[in-house]
């Protein structure tokens, strides 16, 4: 009898690497969550917060069309490597840095760069090497279980930190994250990831590697749905980004440091994750996905950020994290199906990372524009003698962390109007009827969109 040596395929390779990825990021939640706390500790200061995401944010924008042009050129399977080896350097130069008591805040800084680099690669490489292995039909099914990876971790992440810190503390927390980058990096190395076959799109964008990186910008501008989609999220993200800033050092100042009541809220967010992308999985979302995107706009500002600042206090800041996690795989999802079905595997990872870049452009400013104006604007203003809490005491409450609960809700309501105005245009509310699918037999997306605009 002859034994297969033949890799795992399909679904069966997918759910390896799913299986790796949801470790690895189990640990890499608890590591950020007890760097949240660290740092928080150390300085008092939201801005300090906010840099680790400028200093992780910017380098990830500014190489992502480059990483998703390698993406397209490469083996898709050794980009995912990079992705994980990077962001697993990144960490053991913080683990030896804590181990020795050396470890500042500006490393902090300079580790969030390393991972950024890392980073740039894994989203585009991820998503590309689903199309490839998954069948179209099990698209949602898959994209859901990868909402589960953003989400599951979450549920025990925090707690589990909160309960290790006092016993093995940051260097501890730290090894178990290196340990299973490793695992990761293992799962990946015992699945097929098959190359995607050359379409006439591919073809197109072949050049340099400048070339192709900029081929991205063009195929989605090309595409007035396309490019409807993402800035949809673009001013979404404006507005999640400027308000989630200031969440946990929010809760943070409201509740004295508490970090049993932080860790609670964000656990409580991640079972809505969880929730969320096992319906997802199984549900596949609404047959119009436009509707997932949208609707989900407005449902995540109204009811998962605006409602985190009033003056409710933890149940507030629960509901709207159970809320914003339950809803986050639908919009994500539909979204990433539509993109999945409707561009061409050969140039996802160009058109995917160009579309991230437009998705998230704004992110190095959002915690920028939040830290400084929380630290020295708002909580100024809703103290005792400030200008705001007649105004707006009643809404958000006064004292610490009131100012940046007004913040929350300001950007909440701007994030919810992101979705109405995206019914607004045609090319948005009807994308899935305007791109044909990337196997259809007909007519190229660019004339089709020629046609329908």
């Amino acid at each position: 009898m002859t034994i297969s040596t033949k890799p795992p395929q399909g679904m069966l390779a997918f759910t390896i690497v799913w299986l790796g990825q949801i470790v690895s990021v189990l640990a890499t939640n608890m590591t950020h969550f007890a760097v949240t706390i660290w740092v928080y500790q150390e300085t008092g200061s939201a801005t300090a917060l906010a840099l680790v995401q400028v200093f992780f944010i910017t380098p990830f924008l500014l190489l992502s069309p480059i990483a998703g042009a390698m993406v397209d050129r490469y083996n898709r399977k050794l980009m995912m490597m990079v992705s994980d080896l990077g962001a697993g350097l990144a960490t053991v130069a913080l683990l030896i840095l804590q181990s020795q008591g050396l470890l500042e805040v500006w490393h902090l800084y300079v580790a969030a760069v390393i991972g950024g680099l890392g980073n740039c690669f894994q989203w585009p490489a991820y998503s590309a090497a689903i199309s490839t292995l998954v069948p179209k039909e099990q698209l949602g099914r898959a994209n859901g279980m990868m909402s589960l990876i953003e989400a599951g971790p979450g549920v025990i992440a925090p707690l589990l930190a909160g309960a290790l810190l006092p016993v093995i503390g940051l260097t501890g927390i730290m090894t178990i994250d290196v340990a299973t980058f490793v695992f990761a990096i293992l799962a990946l190395l015992a699945v097929q990831v098959p190359q995607p076959r050359r379409t006439a799109e591919g073809r197109q964008g072949q050049g340099n590697i400048l070339t192709e990186s900029v081929y991205g910008f063009k195929y989605i501008f090309a595409r007035p749905s396309l490019l409807g989609l993402q800035l949809v999220f673009l001013f979404g993200n404006l507005a999640a980004g400027i308000g989630f800033t200031v969440l946990a050092p929010m809760i943070l100042a409201r509740t004295g440091n508490n970090e049993l009541q932080f860790g609670s809220v964000q656990s409580i967010g991640a079972v809505g994750g969880i929730i969320g992308g096992v319906v997802m999985s199984a549900w596949g979302g609404p047959k119009r996905r436009v509707h997932g995107v949208l609707i989900g706009h407005v449902l995540l500002g109204l009811f998962a950020q605006a409602v985190l600042g009033l003056n409710f206090g933890w149940p507030a800041w629960a509901a709207g994290m159970f809320v914003g996690g339950l809803l986050i795989p639908v919009v994500n999802g539909s979204n990433q199906a539509i993109w999945q079905s409707k561009v061409a595997p050969d140039v996802q990872g160009r058109v995917f990372a160009s579309r991230r870049l437009i998705a998230w452009i704004t992110q190095p400013l959002s915690p920028i524009i939040a830290g400084p104006l929380a630290d020295f604007v708002l909580e100024p203003a809703m103290q005792s003698g400030g200008f705001l809490p007649n105004a707006t005491g009643w809404l958000v409450g006064t004292g610490p962390g009131s100012g940046m609960g007004l913040m929350l809700v300001v950007t909440g309501l701007f994030a919810a109007s992101v979705g109405v105005v995206g019914y607004l245009f045609p090319a948005v509310r009807a994308a899935e009827a305007v791109l044909p699918d990337h196997d259809a037999k007909e007519p190229a997306p660019a004339t089709a969109e020629a046609m329908a605009g």
